[in-house]
């Protein structure tokens, strides 16, 4: 499968938010001290590590790898910088305000990344993990809003 520089970088930036949402939750699971939460981080810690497999082993078929030295988004993105402060003030609701602020970027690299001309193989990836990252954004979101109350 033949793939041009645009979906090349694209799904470079796809698993670059899939490593700031993977390293952002592993953080949250091993900080906060509300087990549903520990539990429910810790599932999308996961969640994100095999979406960050899934697109790495497709890049690999198509030719190419994830060359993390290239990367300038090689550090984690500024939308989780804050979840650090929110852990230690163990705030549920900013918990998770944070980790829903995470979330936004993930669903906005995907809604980008489904406007793109991708190969069919890799539409129906992004497709799917799109579906997961928006069902674990809206469920943070539901979270938050339950906490507020």
């Amino acid at each position: 499968m033949e793939m041009n520089k645009e979906v090349q970088s694209t799904v470079h930036h796809l698993i670059e938010r899939c490593k700031d949402g993977a390293k952002g939750y592993k953080t949250a699971s091993e900080d906060v001290e509300d087990q549903d939460l520990k539990d429910l981080f810790r599932k999308y810690a996961v969640q994100r590590d095999s979406m960050i497999t899934e697109l790495q082993d497709l890049l690999h078929k198509m030719g190419h790898t994830d060359d993390e030295s290239s990367s300038i988004e090689g550090t984690v993105h500024r939308a989780w910088i804050d979840l650090k402060s929110a852990l230690t003030s163990r705030d549920r609701v900013r918990v998770l305000e944070e980790c829903e602020r995470g979330e936004d970027y993930a669903v906005k690299a995907y809604q980008e990344a489904l406007e793109k001309d991708l190969p069919a193989a890799l539409k129906q990836i992004v497709e799917q993990q799109y579906s997961d990252v928006k069902h674990a954004h809206d469920h943070i979101r539901s979270l938050r809003d339950a906490a507020r109350d």
